[in-house]
This record gives C-alpha cells, structure tokens and sequence, in this order.
C-alpha cells in the first residue's frame, strides 16, 4: 500500500495497523509557524532515544521553523529541504510504501512522516537491549582472541569487517521470514569465493518460505544437503576470529540477526576437528593434539560397540589375564553385559543433559558428584561391573574433546547405531556399521564439495588441502588456500624464507 500525500490520513493508517501495540510511540508537531505538520512514530526500546532527539527532533524543529521564508525551500520542495536541511543522522532513505515502512518500524528505525508528501524518511536509530560482546563459552581456548558473537546482527558483521579490513569484503543482506522479516547477510571475499558456490548458497536461502526464523539453526536446517544424516554439512561457531579465517579460505558466513551463532559453507569433516587455536600455537603440539581428537572421536563412536562384539560374542580376541579379570568382575551381575553399557550410557546422557540445562556451578557440580556417586553405587549394587564404568566414561570424555558440538551430537547417535548392531551381530556386526557409517560420510557432500575431502581424493586439489589435515604442518607450507577458494585466487602466501 502506497503512502498518502495528506499527514492524516497517514496517521490514520498507521494507528490503525499499530492499534493495540502498548510500545508504540509517536509524536505530531506543526512546524513553519503551523503550516506544515510532521509526525514521527517509532517502537520504544528498539531505538536509541538519544539519537532521535539529536537527529531527527531538536534539527528538525530548529531548521523548519522559518521554512516558508527560505527561498531554497521552495525550490526543492519542503519534503527534501526537511530530509537534506533537517535531519543530522547520516543513514536515512525514502520509503513509499507502508510494508517497507512497517518492517523498518519493527526493525528499530524511525519513520517521519511530512505533510503534503506521498513519501516517508527512514532514519537508522537502532539501539536493541543486548548483552555486548561476550567472551566465547563453546569455543574456548588458550591463545587467542576471547570475544563471541552477540544476537546483534550488525555488531556481528562489525566483529568481522573488523578482522578482514578488505573492499572486496562483501556483506549481503537479505530477510527471511515472513513474519519475523529477520536479518540475514552473506559474507564472502568477492574475488575468493567460489561463484558455484555462491550462487548455489543465495539459489536456497530464497527457496526458504517460513512464517519466521527465530535462529541460525533454522537456516541450517533448511540449506545443508542431506537433511537426514546426523553429521552436520554446515559448521557452526560463536568466534569471530574462526568467521573471518572461513571467508580468507573462500568460504561463505551466514549471519543471522537475534542469533549468537554464526553459518560457515561449505563445511567438510575435517573442519569441525579444527580449533581456533591450531594456528596461533605452534605446529609440533597442535598437530599432536588434532590427532588426540580424531583418535577421540573415534573412540567415542566405536568402544562400547566393540566392546560388546569382544566381550560376549568374541572373547578369544581378549587376552587371557583381562578376560578372566571382567569374568571375575562380572560374576554376580544380573545384567546382559549389553544392557549394562546401554542402561550406563543413558544414564552418563542423561547427567550431561541435566548439567547443561542447570545454571553454571550448579550444573558442573551435578555433572561430577552426579556420575561419581551414580557410577559408584551401581557398582556397589552388583548391577554393573566396573569395566562398564570405564568404558562408558572413556566415551563420554572422548566426545568432549571434538571442538564442534554440532559434530560431537552426530557421533553419539551413531555410537548407538554401532552398539545396537554388535550387539545382535557380535563383530560382523560392528564392522557392517562402520563400513555403513564410513560410506554414508562418503556419500555426503557440502555445496558441492566431497564431504571426506581431503581424505578422500587429495589431489583434487594438488595435495593441498592434506597439510592441514590430520596433522598441521608449519605455517609457512600452507601458502595456498583450501579447495573451497576460487582457482585464481589460491594463494594466500607468497613470500621467501629469510633464513636462508
């Protein structure tokens, strides 16, 4: 609906779509001694109180109270001598349109309104209650920046237009949802990125049609490929620092506005085992530690699995001292070793659950007494043998050591699959649900690129990719960026060593 050129009739349209609405606020004052009226509405605490004083109220009736006797304002008309001459805010654009109007409202900018004209100026005045920037509680590391991103989209895109002071730094916006209207921005280098990719990104973010996007996991969700699969094809992270180092390899970030949390495609598995932290210490203890975790990771899908397929249906695989020790362990227990280690797993599931959900002190307390006392009096009780207790805390901590969550939820639904399928199959059974497993990773791909990349087909990038793998070599053999760059723009480093 197209704006009138009578003020009230425009002041009629907007209390009328506003009726109701108890954090609307408005003002109608004359200016140019009555002759000319203005009204201005905006929503309370969705702007800063102080910049619409400065900048739209005190020039406004300042500069417009002897309009009509400037000879200027009558040669540019009154509506744009307002807009050039009366408001001091540098970001404002015209709207004429109520839709437009009603999502800036909504969105915390100001609208002014003008008699005599069919048209409204929009005034940037944003000022949302937010926490600021907080320090990372997901990601966190040692070296390193601390600082995570808020739920404020544009401090968001500051953090990284920050760290990445390039022109060719391109930051897209787009809305999604159709009644939430949130914020969404694309951020890519433009001369980097892949254009496949980019256009492939842009291509399902549009196809998106939902009444309302509450958090960036909506649009995980909806864009990642295989939506069925418990791996993630999507990374995900809270630091700034790991965003802008995405968009340096040619990838895309996808920040969405109420949302601490950021997108970064294409994803591949390697990178949810690294850390922000692999590159601002040195090579020899961060390639250690990477291998630590990947060993980890697998260790959390597969030991209770193999476990079970060892115990009870392959005992010879057991030397003999250990399996007379779990024989001697397990003597009067009433429970089917597979029970034991599904009954303990839930529970260990079940104390980590209640741990996140309690307030910080509390929920860390719960998480140790909680799985000490548990753990022990079960043992007491004859109800599980204490290699159970080993094997199920082996595998909770291992899957505390993979850096992304998002993936570390992936491989606990799969150590499941695994362990159910030992357990009525015995080994053929575990090894059936790892080749499965092996080859439905395989099968996957993000935006394009071979989710097992780089260790399957490395030299689809001339080997590249491998040096920051399993291992990470030093960083001055890591001159060309990943797989997910454009061709021209592969290298990242081109300089000699002094040493020589």
């Amino acid at each position: 609906m197209k704006v009138f050129s009578a003020l009230s009739q425009n002041i009629a349209h907007v209390n009328e779509t506003f009726s109701g609405c108890g954090d609307i606020v408005s003002r109608k004052f004359p200016v140019a001694n009555g002759q000319i009226g203005i009204f201005v509405i905006y929503i309370d605490m969705l702007v800063n109180a102080d910049v619409i004083d400065r900048t739209i109220m005190m020039p406004l009736i300042a500069r417009a109270w002897n309009i009509s006797s400037e000879p200027e304002s009558r040669d540019i008309g009154v509506f744009e001598h307002l807009k050039n001459e009366g408001m001091t805010r540098a970001d404002i654009r015209e709207a004429d349109d109520f839709g437009a109007i009603f999502t800036a409202i909504m969105s915390g900018d100001a609208a002014v309104f003008i008699d005599g004209s069919a048209k409204a100026v929009l005034v940037s005045s944003k000022g949302y209650p937010n926490r600021g920037v907080t320090t990372a509680e997901t990601e966190v590391v040692v070296y390193g920046s601390k600082e995570a991103f808020s739920e404020v989209f544009r401090f968001n895109t500051a953090l990284i237009r920050r760290r990445v002071r390039d022109a060719n730094l391109k930051i897209n916006q787009l809305k999604v949802g159709k009644r939430s209207q949130t914020d969404l921005a694309l951020v890519y280098i433009k001369d980097v990125v892949r254009p496949q990719i980019l256009n492939e990104v842009k291509s399902r973010i549009s196809k998106i049609n939902i009444d309302a996007v509450q958090d960036s996991g909506y649009i995980a969700q909806l864009i990642e490929d295989s939506r069925f699969s418990p791996f993630p094809q999507i990374q995900v992270t809270e630091r700034p620092d790991k965003a802008a180092s995405a968009v340096l390899e040619g990838r895309i970030v996808i920040v969405t506005d109420n949302s601490p949390f950021v997108l970064i495609v294409p994803a591949t598995l390697g990178v949810f085992f690294q850390s922000s932290e692999d590159y601002y210490e040195r090579w020899h203890i961060m390639s250690f530690l990477r291998l630590l975790r990947l060993a980890a990771a697998v260790i959390s899908c597969v030991l209770p699995g193999a476990y079970i397929a060892a115990a009870v249906y392959h005992p010879s695989m057991i030397s003999t001292p250990l399996i007379l020790k779990m024989a001697e362990a397990r003597q009067n227990i009433p429970l089917s070793a597979a029970f034991e280690v599904l009954v303990m797993d839930l529970a260990f599931e079940l104390i980590r659950e209640a741990g996140i959900r309690l307030p910080g002190a509390i929920g860390s307390t719960i998480g140790i007494v909680g799985g000490i006392i548990l753990g022990q009096a079960a043992v007491e009780a004859g109800l599980v043998s204490p290699i159970v207790v080993i094997v199920v805390a082996l595998t909770g901590i291992a899957a505390f050591t993979v850096p992304t969550s998002s993936f570390t939820s992936g491989i606990r639904l799969t150590k499941y699959f695994i362990l159910i399928a030992s357990c009525f199959l015995g080994m053929f059974g575990f090894w059936l649900a790892c080749i499965l497993v092996l080859a439905h990773l395989a099968s996957l791909k993000s935006f394009g690129v071979p989710y097992t990349f780089p260790f399957s087909s490395p030299d689809l990038n001339g080997y590249t990719d491998i040096k920051d793998s399993v291992f990470r070599v030093p960083l001055f053999f890591m001159r060309k960026r990943p797989i997910f760059a454009n061709k021209a723009q592969s290298v990242r480093m081109n300089m000699k060593d002094s040493r020589k």
